[in-house]
Protein backbone atom coordinates (compact mmCIF):
# COMPACT_ATOMS: atom_id res chain seq x y z
CA UNK A 1 0.00 0.00 0.00
CA UNK A 2 1.34 3.11 -1.00
CA UNK A 3 1.34 6.15 1.33
CA UNK A 4 2.54 9.57 1.81
CA UNK A 5 4.64 11.65 4.43
CA UNK A 6 1.31 13.85 3.63
CA UNK A 7 -1.05 11.71 5.45
CA UNK A 8 0.90 12.83 8.69
CA UNK A 9 0.64 16.48 7.55
CA UNK A 10 -2.89 16.13 7.43
CA UNK A 11 -3.01 15.39 11.13
CA UNK A 12 -2.24 18.91 11.72
CA UNK A 13 -4.89 20.81 9.92
CA UNK A 14 -5.35 23.05 12.00
CA UNK A 15 -2.10 24.50 12.18
CA UNK A 16 -1.84 24.53 8.61
CA UNK A 17 -3.53 24.12 5.46
CA UNK A 18 -0.65 22.60 3.03
CA UNK A 19 0.62 19.23 2.40
CA UNK A 20 3.85 17.82 2.09
CA UNK A 21 4.34 15.10 -0.75
CA UNK A 22 8.17 15.31 -1.44
CA UNK A 23 8.62 11.71 -0.37
CA UNK A 24 7.16 8.40 -0.84
CA UNK A 25 7.56 5.32 1.79
CA UNK A 26 5.87 2.09 1.94
CA UNK A 27 3.95 0.83 4.80
CA UNK A 28 4.94 -2.77 5.67
CA UNK A 29 1.10 -4.05 6.17
CA UNK A 30 -2.32 -4.03 4.45
CA UNK A 31 -4.59 -1.41 5.65
CA UNK A 32 -7.35 -2.71 8.10
CA UNK A 33 -10.78 -0.86 8.98
CA UNK A 34 -9.91 -1.03 13.56
CA UNK A 35 -6.38 0.94 12.60
CA UNK A 36 -8.15 3.38 10.76
CA UNK A 37 -10.79 3.90 13.16
CA UNK A 38 -9.02 4.32 16.01
CA UNK A 39 -6.67 6.49 14.38
CA UNK A 40 -9.60 8.53 12.86
CA UNK A 41 -10.76 9.05 16.50
CA UNK A 42 -7.73 10.60 17.46
CA UNK A 43 -7.28 12.54 14.92
CA UNK A 44 -10.72 13.91 15.70
CA UNK A 45 -9.76 14.81 19.78
CA UNK A 46 -6.34 16.40 17.97
CA UNK A 47 -7.32 20.17 17.79
CA UNK A 48 -8.68 19.88 21.61
CA UNK A 49 -5.20 18.22 22.79
CA UNK A 50 -3.38 20.68 20.71
CA UNK A 51 -5.20 23.78 22.49
CA UNK A 52 -4.11 22.14 25.75
CA UNK A 53 -0.37 21.58 25.75
CA UNK A 54 0.60 24.97 27.53
CA UNK A 55 -1.72 24.30 30.03
CA UNK A 56 -0.76 21.13 30.41
CA UNK A 57 2.79 22.64 30.64
CA UNK A 58 1.62 24.24 32.96
CA UNK A 59 -0.05 21.92 35.09
CA UNK A 60 3.47 19.49 34.83
CA UNK A 61 0.64 16.42 34.23
CA UNK A 62 -1.40 15.79 31.69
CA UNK A 63 -5.21 17.82 32.03
CA UNK A 64 -8.27 16.02 33.22
CA UNK A 65 -9.74 16.93 29.83
CA UNK A 66 -7.68 14.62 27.93
CA UNK A 67 -7.76 11.57 29.68
CA UNK A 68 -11.54 12.06 29.54
CA UNK A 69 -11.02 12.86 25.65
CA UNK A 70 -9.29 9.76 24.88
CA UNK A 71 -10.82 7.51 27.39
CA UNK A 72 -14.36 8.24 25.60
CA UNK A 73 -12.43 7.25 22.17
CA UNK A 74 -10.87 3.96 23.93
CA UNK A 75 -7.78 4.31 23.59
CA UNK A 76 -6.90 3.00 26.80
CA UNK A 77 -8.03 -0.12 25.82
CA UNK A 78 -5.58 -0.60 23.30
CA UNK A 79 -3.91 -3.58 24.94
CA UNK A 80 -6.23 -5.05 27.55
CA UNK A 81 -7.48 -8.35 27.15
CA UNK A 82 -10.87 -9.10 25.20
CA UNK A 83 -11.95 -11.01 27.73
CA UNK A 84 -12.43 -7.44 29.70
CA UNK A 85 -13.39 -5.33 27.15
CA UNK A 86 -9.94 -5.03 25.88
CA UNK A 87 -9.30 -4.35 22.09
CA UNK A 88 -6.07 -6.07 21.66
CA UNK A 89 -4.64 -3.86 18.92
CA UNK A 90 -1.51 -4.14 16.93
CA UNK A 91 1.54 -2.49 17.94
CA UNK A 92 1.58 -1.11 14.82
CA UNK A 93 -1.82 0.35 14.62
CA UNK A 94 -0.90 1.60 18.45
CA UNK A 95 2.20 3.38 17.43
CA UNK A 96 0.49 5.36 14.67
CA UNK A 97 -2.26 6.54 17.43
CA UNK A 98 0.95 7.40 19.62
CA UNK A 99 2.96 9.41 17.13
CA UNK A 100 0.04 11.61 15.82
CA UNK A 101 -1.14 12.27 19.53
CA UNK A 102 2.87 13.27 20.16
CA UNK A 103 2.57 16.31 17.52
CA UNK A 104 0.09 17.71 19.56
CA UNK A 105 1.19 17.47 23.34
CA UNK A 106 4.30 14.76 23.71
CA UNK A 107 3.81 14.96 27.48
CA UNK A 108 -0.06 13.59 26.69
CA UNK A 109 0.76 10.93 24.68
CA UNK A 110 4.06 9.72 26.98
CA UNK A 111 1.85 9.37 29.73
CA UNK A 112 -1.03 7.88 27.99
CA UNK A 113 1.10 5.43 26.09
CA UNK A 114 2.48 3.72 29.21
CA UNK A 115 -1.07 3.47 30.69
CA UNK A 116 -2.02 1.69 27.62
CA UNK A 117 1.18 -0.55 27.45
CA UNK A 118 1.17 -1.39 30.96
CA UNK A 119 -2.03 -3.44 30.39
CA UNK A 120 -0.28 -5.12 28.15
CA UNK A 121 2.45 -6.05 31.22
CA UNK A 122 -0.38 -6.84 33.18
CA UNK A 123 -2.09 -9.38 31.16
CA UNK A 124 0.96 -11.43 31.95
CA UNK A 125 0.41 -12.06 35.62
CA UNK A 126 -1.99 -13.96 37.87
CA UNK A 127 -5.99 -14.38 36.27
CA UNK A 128 -6.53 -13.58 40.25
CA UNK A 129 -4.84 -10.46 39.79
CA UNK A 130 -6.20 -9.63 36.47
CA UNK A 131 -9.97 -9.97 37.51
CA UNK A 132 -9.36 -7.92 40.73
CA UNK A 133 -8.39 -4.96 38.39
CA UNK A 134 -10.79 -5.36 35.77
CA UNK A 135 -13.57 -7.07 36.27
CA UNK A 136 -13.66 -4.34 38.99
CA UNK A 137 -13.18 -1.27 36.75
CA UNK A 138 -12.60 -2.15 33.18
CA UNK A 139 -11.22 1.42 32.42
CA UNK A 140 -8.94 1.21 35.15
CA UNK A 141 -4.97 1.56 33.98
CA UNK A 142 -1.64 1.43 35.54
CA UNK A 143 1.15 3.63 35.83
CA UNK A 144 5.01 2.33 36.69
CA UNK A 145 8.21 2.38 38.53
CA UNK A 146 10.08 -0.53 37.34
CA UNK A 147 13.73 0.63 38.91
CA UNK A 148 14.02 -1.31 41.74
CA UNK A 149 14.83 1.34 44.42
CA UNK A 150 12.73 -0.02 47.04
CA UNK A 151 13.79 -2.07 50.25
CA UNK A 152 12.04 -5.42 50.50
CA UNK A 153 11.29 -7.80 53.19
CA UNK A 154 10.02 -11.19 52.95
CA UNK A 155 7.18 -12.32 54.73
CA UNK A 156 4.42 -14.53 54.38
CA UNK A 157 2.45 -14.55 51.28
CA UNK A 158 4.19 -11.94 49.75
CA UNK A 159 6.90 -8.34 50.28
CA UNK A 160 6.96 -5.75 52.15
CA UNK A 161 8.58 -2.94 50.39
CA UNK A 162 9.77 0.42 51.22
CA UNK A 163 10.90 2.72 49.07
CA UNK A 164 11.09 6.40 47.23
CA UNK A 165 10.13 5.47 43.06
CA UNK A 166 10.69 8.33 40.57
CA UNK A 167 9.15 8.97 37.39
CA UNK A 168 6.05 7.28 37.06
CA UNK A 169 4.40 8.79 34.08
CA UNK A 170 0.87 9.58 34.22
CA UNK A 171 0.55 8.36 37.78
CA UNK A 172 -2.52 10.97 38.65
CA UNK A 173 -4.71 8.83 36.13
CA UNK A 174 -3.74 5.65 37.40
CA UNK A 175 -5.74 3.16 39.59
CA UNK A 176 -2.73 0.80 40.17
CA UNK A 177 1.28 1.25 39.64
CA UNK A 178 3.48 -1.66 39.02
CA UNK A 179 6.73 -0.93 40.76
CA UNK A 180 10.45 -2.92 40.34
CA UNK A 181 12.36 -4.56 43.03
CA UNK A 182 14.59 -6.97 43.90
CA UNK A 183 14.23 -10.88 45.66
CA UNK A 184 16.92 -12.93 46.52
CA UNK A 185 16.80 -16.65 45.84
CA UNK A 186 18.26 -19.64 48.42
CA UNK A 187 21.81 -18.80 46.80
CA UNK A 188 21.52 -15.38 46.74
CA UNK A 189 21.10 -14.46 43.62
CA UNK A 190 19.38 -11.42 42.86
CA UNK A 191 15.66 -11.95 41.02
CA UNK A 192 14.18 -8.75 39.51
CA UNK A 193 10.57 -8.78 39.72
CA UNK A 194 7.55 -6.61 39.27
CA UNK A 195 4.62 -5.93 41.49
CA UNK A 196 1.50 -4.50 41.35
CA UNK A 197 -0.31 -2.28 43.59
CA UNK A 198 -3.45 -0.23 44.04
CA UNK A 199 -3.75 3.76 44.14
CA UNK A 200 -4.59 3.33 47.72
CA UNK A 201 -1.06 1.82 48.86
CA UNK A 202 1.15 4.61 48.01
CA UNK A 203 1.70 8.28 47.66
CA UNK A 204 2.20 10.26 44.83
CA UNK A 205 4.95 13.29 45.56
CA UNK A 206 4.76 16.09 43.61
CA UNK A 207 8.08 16.55 42.56
CA UNK A 208 8.19 16.85 38.59
CA UNK A 209 9.83 19.98 37.56
CA UNK A 210 11.52 19.21 34.23
CA UNK A 211 12.77 21.06 30.97
CA UNK A 212 11.06 18.18 28.57
CA UNK A 213 8.18 16.34 28.69
CA UNK A 214 6.43 18.74 31.14
CA UNK A 215 3.04 17.53 30.86
CA UNK A 216 3.70 13.67 31.71
CA UNK A 217 3.33 14.10 34.80
CA UNK A 218 5.81 11.79 35.91
CA UNK A 219 6.00 12.06 39.72
CA UNK A 220 7.15 9.98 43.13
CA UNK A 221 5.43 7.23 44.44
CA UNK A 222 6.08 7.07 47.97
CA UNK A 223 5.70 3.18 49.20
CA UNK A 224 5.68 2.80 53.30
CA UNK A 225 5.16 -1.16 54.74
CA UNK A 226 2.93 -1.77 51.62
CA UNK A 227 2.77 -5.82 51.66
CA UNK A 228 2.45 -7.29 47.95
CA UNK A 229 0.94 -10.81 47.89
CA UNK A 230 2.50 -13.28 45.89
CA UNK A 231 -0.17 -13.45 43.17
CA UNK A 232 0.26 -9.38 42.30
CA UNK A 233 4.49 -10.53 41.51
CA UNK A 234 6.31 -11.70 38.35
CA UNK A 235 9.37 -12.54 37.86
CA UNK A 236 10.75 -10.06 34.91
CA UNK A 237 12.84 -12.71 33.31
CA UNK A 238 9.67 -14.38 33.39
CA UNK A 239 8.04 -11.80 31.92
CA UNK A 240 10.14 -12.00 29.02
CA UNK A 241 10.85 -15.53 28.38
CA UNK A 242 7.24 -16.65 27.74
CA UNK A 243 7.13 -18.26 31.60
CA UNK A 244 4.70 -15.67 33.63
CA UNK A 245 1.49 -16.91 35.41
CA UNK A 246 -0.62 -15.43 32.35
CA UNK A 247 1.29 -16.41 29.69
CA UNK A 248 -1.15 -18.57 28.13
CA UNK A 249 -4.26 -17.13 28.92
CA UNK A 250 -5.08 -16.26 25.64
CA UNK A 251 -4.17 -18.82 22.94
CA UNK A 252 -6.15 -16.78 20.27
CA UNK A 253 -4.69 -13.57 20.90
CA UNK A 254 -2.39 -11.63 18.53
CA UNK A 255 -0.42 -9.82 20.65
CA UNK A 256 0.21 -11.59 24.02
CA UNK A 257 2.57 -14.07 22.57
CA UNK A 258 5.14 -11.72 23.31
CA UNK A 259 8.05 -9.65 25.86
CA UNK A 260 6.67 -7.45 27.70
CA UNK A 261 9.16 -5.52 27.29
CA UNK A 262 9.20 -4.08 23.49
CA UNK A 263 5.49 -2.95 24.39
CA UNK A 264 6.45 -1.24 27.29
CA UNK A 265 9.17 0.52 25.89
CA UNK A 266 7.35 1.22 21.89
CA UNK A 267 5.77 4.72 22.97
CA UNK A 268 8.91 6.30 23.40
CA UNK A 269 10.08 5.97 20.16
CA UNK A 270 6.33 6.83 19.29
CA UNK A 271 6.88 10.22 20.80
CA UNK A 272 9.81 11.07 19.34
CA UNK A 273 8.83 10.13 15.70
CA UNK A 274 5.85 12.19 16.26
CA UNK A 275 7.79 15.60 17.85
CA UNK A 276 10.12 15.29 15.27
CA UNK A 277 7.16 15.16 12.48
CA UNK A 278 5.10 18.43 14.18
CA UNK A 279 8.56 19.95 14.31
CA UNK A 280 9.01 20.08 10.48
CA UNK A 281 5.67 21.30 9.56
CA UNK A 282 6.31 24.06 12.71
CA UNK A 283 9.58 24.69 11.04
CA UNK A 284 7.93 25.15 7.02
CA UNK A 285 5.01 26.94 8.52
CA UNK A 286 7.56 29.36 10.27
CA UNK A 287 9.81 29.96 7.68
CA UNK A 288 7.04 30.54 4.70
CA UNK A 289 7.28 34.39 6.05
CA UNK A 290 10.17 35.02 7.66
CA UNK A 291 12.31 37.73 7.19
CA UNK A 292 16.08 38.95 8.56
CA UNK A 293 15.42 41.75 11.77
CA UNK A 294 17.74 44.18 10.84
CA UNK A 295 17.96 44.22 7.18
CA UNK A 296 14.21 43.30 6.06
CA UNK A 297 15.78 40.55 3.39
CA UNK A 298 13.16 37.40 3.08
CA UNK A 299 15.21 34.79 4.33
CA UNK A 300 12.51 31.56 5.20
CA UNK A 301 12.68 30.66 1.64
CA UNK A 302 16.62 30.66 1.23
CA UNK A 303 19.03 28.26 0.65
CA UNK A 304 20.31 27.12 3.74
CA UNK A 305 16.58 27.19 5.07
CA UNK A 306 15.83 24.80 2.19
CA UNK A 307 18.61 22.33 2.96
CA UNK A 308 17.93 22.27 6.10
CA UNK A 309 13.90 21.46 5.88
CA UNK A 310 15.17 18.76 2.68
CA UNK A 311 17.71 16.65 5.37
CA UNK A 312 15.68 16.80 8.15
CA UNK A 313 12.63 15.36 6.36
CA UNK A 314 14.50 12.97 4.75
CA UNK A 315 15.69 11.97 8.31
CA UNK A 316 12.25 11.99 9.79
CA UNK A 317 10.82 9.86 6.93
CA UNK A 318 13.77 7.32 7.30
CA UNK A 319 12.88 7.00 11.04
CA UNK A 320 9.28 6.55 10.81
CA UNK A 321 10.24 3.63 7.89
CA UNK A 322 12.72 1.88 10.42
CA UNK A 323 10.21 2.03 13.38
CA UNK A 324 7.12 1.14 10.83
CA UNK A 325 9.57 -1.78 9.99
CA UNK A 326 10.13 -2.88 13.42
CA UNK A 327 6.76 -2.38 14.81
CA UNK A 328 5.43 -4.84 12.11
CA UNK A 329 7.99 -7.53 12.88
CA UNK A 330 6.45 -7.66 16.61
CA UNK A 331 3.06 -7.81 14.91
CA UNK A 332 4.17 -10.46 13.10
CA UNK A 333 6.15 -12.55 14.95
CA UNK A 334 2.55 -12.38 17.48
CA UNK A 335 0.21 -13.43 14.88
CA UNK A 336 2.67 -16.50 13.95
CA UNK A 337 3.04 -17.29 17.38
CA UNK A 338 6.78 -17.21 17.26
CA UNK A 339 8.79 -15.76 20.15
CA UNK A 340 11.55 -13.64 19.36
CA UNK A 341 14.95 -14.68 19.84
CA UNK A 342 17.57 -12.81 22.08
CA UNK A 343 19.23 -11.40 18.86
CA UNK A 344 15.68 -10.23 17.28
CA UNK A 345 14.95 -8.89 21.17
CA UNK A 346 18.53 -6.77 20.87
CA UNK A 347 17.18 -5.36 17.59
CA UNK A 348 14.24 -4.26 18.72
CA UNK A 349 15.03 -2.64 21.83
CA UNK A 350 17.54 -0.74 20.01
CA UNK A 351 16.18 -0.04 16.71
CA UNK A 352 13.59 2.22 18.97
CA UNK A 353 16.84 4.37 20.29
CA UNK A 354 17.97 4.70 16.96
CA UNK A 355 15.63 6.42 15.42
CA UNK A 356 15.39 8.79 18.31
CA UNK A 357 18.58 9.75 17.82
CA UNK A 358 17.69 10.44 14.04
CA UNK A 359 14.75 12.34 15.46
CA UNK A 360 16.72 14.80 17.55
CA UNK A 361 19.35 14.94 15.38
CA UNK A 362 16.57 16.34 12.47
CA UNK A 363 14.73 18.48 15.39
CA UNK A 364 18.29 20.12 15.77
CA UNK A 365 19.10 20.96 12.61
CA UNK A 366 15.77 22.95 11.97
CA UNK A 367 15.67 24.60 15.72
CA UNK A 368 19.98 25.77 14.95
CA UNK A 369 18.36 27.76 11.65
CA UNK A 370 14.86 28.56 13.12
CA UNK A 371 15.93 31.80 14.44
CA UNK A 372 15.54 33.68 18.01
CA UNK A 373 11.79 34.06 18.63
CA UNK A 374 11.95 30.13 17.94
CA UNK A 375 12.48 30.21 21.50
CA UNK A 376 10.25 32.68 23.19
CA UNK A 377 7.80 30.56 25.53
CA UNK A 378 5.25 31.61 22.99
CA UNK A 379 6.76 29.08 20.23
CA UNK A 380 5.75 26.13 19.12
CA UNK A 381 9.07 25.46 18.22
CA UNK A 382 11.22 25.69 21.47
CA UNK A 383 8.66 22.79 22.62
CA UNK A 384 9.21 20.50 20.36
CA UNK A 385 13.06 21.20 20.87
CA UNK A 386 12.74 20.62 24.69
CA UNK A 387 10.55 17.57 24.13
CA UNK A 388 12.42 16.18 21.23
CA UNK A 389 15.66 16.07 23.51
CA UNK A 390 13.64 14.24 26.71
CA UNK A 391 12.64 11.67 24.16
CA UNK A 392 16.44 10.37 23.91
CA UNK A 393 17.12 10.94 27.55
CA UNK A 394 15.08 7.35 29.07
CA UNK A 395 16.88 4.37 29.76
CA UNK A 396 15.42 3.02 26.74
CA UNK A 397 16.33 5.02 24.51
CA UNK A 398 20.14 6.18 25.61
CA UNK A 399 21.73 4.95 22.35
CA UNK A 400 25.34 4.72 23.76
CA UNK A 401 23.64 1.96 25.78
CA UNK A 402 22.00 0.39 23.03
CA UNK A 403 24.81 0.61 20.89
CA UNK A 404 26.56 -1.70 23.47
CA UNK A 405 23.38 -3.96 23.74
CA UNK A 406 23.85 -4.02 19.60
CA UNK A 407 27.15 -4.73 19.15
CA UNK A 408 27.66 -7.54 21.76
CA UNK A 409 24.45 -9.74 20.08
CA UNK A 410 25.38 -8.80 16.46
CA UNK A 411 29.34 -10.53 17.77
CA UNK A 412 27.72 -12.90 19.77
CA UNK A 413 28.53 -12.29 22.85
CA UNK A 414 26.32 -12.54 26.21
CA UNK A 415 24.61 -9.76 27.34
CA UNK A 416 25.90 -7.52 30.30
CA UNK A 417 24.07 -7.77 32.73
CA UNK A 418 24.64 -3.88 33.94
CA UNK A 419 22.58 -3.00 30.83
CA UNK A 420 19.17 -3.44 30.38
Amino acid sequence: MENTISNRSDLHAYHSNDNFNAAVYTEASSPLISTKSMLDKVKDILPQIAANAENAEQLRKVPDENIALLKNIGLHKAFQPKVYGGLEMSLPEFADCIVTLAGACAGTAWAFSLLCTHSHQIAMFSKQLQDEIWLTNPDATASSSIAPFGKVQETEGGVILNGEYGWSSGCDHAEYAIVGFNRFDAEGNKIYCFGVIPRSDYEIVDNWFAQGIKSSGSKQLKLVDVFIPEYRISKAKDMMEGKSAGFDLYPDSKIFYSPYRPYFASGFAAVSLGVAERMVEAFKEKQRNRVRAYTGASVGLATPALMRIAESTHQVAAARAFLEKTWQDHKTHGENKQYPSAETLAFWRTNQAYAVKMCIEAVDRLMAGAGATSFLDSSELQRLFRDSHMTGAHAYTDYDVCAQILGRAVMGMEADPTMV
